[in-house]
C-alpha cells in the first residue's frame, strides 16, 4: 500500500513528512537553455539509473496526458508550478512505491523529494541522503566548499534542504486559536502555508548555515508543540458533545447520502468527518476510508481510480458513487 493511504505516528494530526533537497549538476548551467542541454542532462540521467538504484522510471511530462499529470499533483507528488510551467522540458524519476520522486529540469536540474505518513522526518530525511548520496557518486553535484551545494535561487544554497510536515488542525480552527499558533511559529523561522480543509503546511526557512539534522529537529519540535495545542483544543470541542457530534454526523450524512458532490464539498465536509473519526465520535470509518476518500474524490485520481475521463457533472456523480463504495468496504 502506497505511504499516502497508511497511518503512521501522530497521524490524527500529522498527515504526511517531506524532505525536499535541491540539487544541480556539475558542468550545466542553472537554467538549460536548449532541447540539446536539455536531451544532455536527461541522458546523463537514464544511463545511469541502474546505479541509483530504487526502481526509480524515467518519465516525461510530454508523454504524460492530463489527468496523469494532475493526478501526481493531486498526491502531492509533484508541485503544481512544476507540472505546468515544464510540460515540455520536464520529466520526473518515479518509484513503485511513490516515496521517491525527483522533478528533473524544475527550478532545479534536481529536486529530490521522500515522503512519508504521520511525524517521521527522521527516517525520511534518512531515505534522502541515501538516494542524494547516490546520485551525487554518479552525477556529480555542483558543490561549493564556502557555501555548500549550488542552487538557481539563493534561499535553496547551503543544505538545499526542505523539510515540511503537514498538519490538519481543526480543534484550533474551531476554537479560532489557529491563527494565533501560527503567527508564533513563524517567529522561529518557520514558514506556514495553508492548504484546504484545516490542513496547513510547516516547512523551515533557512538552509544556510544550520545542518541538515537540525532543521528536522527545529521542524520536529515545532510539530510536536502544534501537535500538543490542537489536541488540548480537541478536548475543548470534546466538552461540548453533543454540538459535536451534531456537527460530525449533519457532514457524515450529506457525504454518505449525496447523489452527486464537488471535491471542493468533499474538502469542507472531511475536516469534520476525519475529526469525528480520530475522536471517535464516528464509527462508521476508518482511518485507511478517511484517507482513501481524500484522496480517491480529486478529479484526476477520481478519473484514475475509474478508468475513464468524465466531465464535470459526470465527476461530480462517480465521486459520490464512490464514497459510497468505500463506506460498505470490509
Amino acid at each position: 500500500m502506497n505511504w499516502y493511504l497508511q497511518s503512521g505516528k501522530e497521524s490524527d494530526v500529522a498527515f504526511d513528512s517531506k524532505i525536499k533537497l535541491a540539487r544541480n549538476i556539475n558542468g550545466f548551467p542553472f537554467e538549460l537553455q536548449n532541447e540539446e542541454q536539455i536531451e544532455s542532462l536527461e541522458n546523463k540521467i537514464k544511463d545511469n539509473l541502474y546505479s541509483i538504484g530504487y526502481n526509480l522510471k524515467f518519465l516525461k511530462l510530454k508523454d504524460m496526458d492530463d489527468v496523469t499529470i494532475q493526478s501526481l499533483v493531486e498526491k502531492g507528488l509533484i508541485e503544481k508550478e512544476f507540472s505546468k510551467d515544464k510540460r515540455t522540458e520536464g520529466s520526473i524519476l518515479i518509484n513503485d512505491d511513490e516515496n521517491i520522486c525527483i522533478e528533473i529540469n524544475g527550478e532545479n536540474h534536481l529536486n529530490i523529494q521522500v515522503f512519508n505518513c504521520g511525524i517521521d522526518l527522521k527516517n525520511t530525511l534518512q531515505l534522502a541522503k541515501e538516494v542524494d548520496m547516490k546520485i551525487g557518486e554518479v552525477l556529480n553535484y555542483s558543490v561549493s566548499k564556502k557555501y555548500g551545494y549550488l542552487t538557481k535561487y539563493l534561499n535553496n544554497i547551503g543544505t538545499g534542504l526542505r523539510a515540511s510536515i503537514r498538519l490538519y488542525l481543526p480543534g484550533l480552527s474551531k476554537t479560532r486559536n489557529v491563527k494565533k499558533v501560527l503567527e508564533v511559529v513563524s517567529t522561529f523561522g518557520i514558514n506556514t502555508k495553508i492548504e484546504s480543509g484545516d490542513i496547513y503546511e510547516i516547512s523551515n526557512q533557512k538552509t544556510l548555515g544550520i545542518t541538515e539534522e537540525e532543521i528536522v529537529t527545529n521542524i520536529h519540535v515545532v510539530a510536536e508543540k502544534i501537535i500538543a495545542q490542537e489536541r488540548e483544543a480537541r478536548k475543548i470541542l470534546e466538552e461540548n458533545n453533543i454540538e459535536l457530534e451534531d456537527k460530525v454526523y449533519r457532514s457524515y450524512g450529506i457525504l454518505a447520502n449525496c447523489r452527486k458532490i464537488t471535491s471542493r464539498e468533499v474538502n469542507s465536509l472531511m475536516s469534520d468527518i476525519k475529526l469525528g473519526t480520530d475522536l471517535g465520535v464516528l464509527t462508521e470509518l476508518t482511518d485507511l476510508k478517511v484517507m482513501k476518500i481524500y484522496l480517491y474524490t480529486k478529479s484526476a485520481n477520481l478519473q484514475k481510480y475509474t478508468g475513464g475521463q468524465l466531465d464535470k457533472m459526470e465527476r461530480d456523480i462517480k465521486r459520490a458513487e464512490i464514497i459510497k463504495q468505500i463506506i460498505k468496504e470490509g
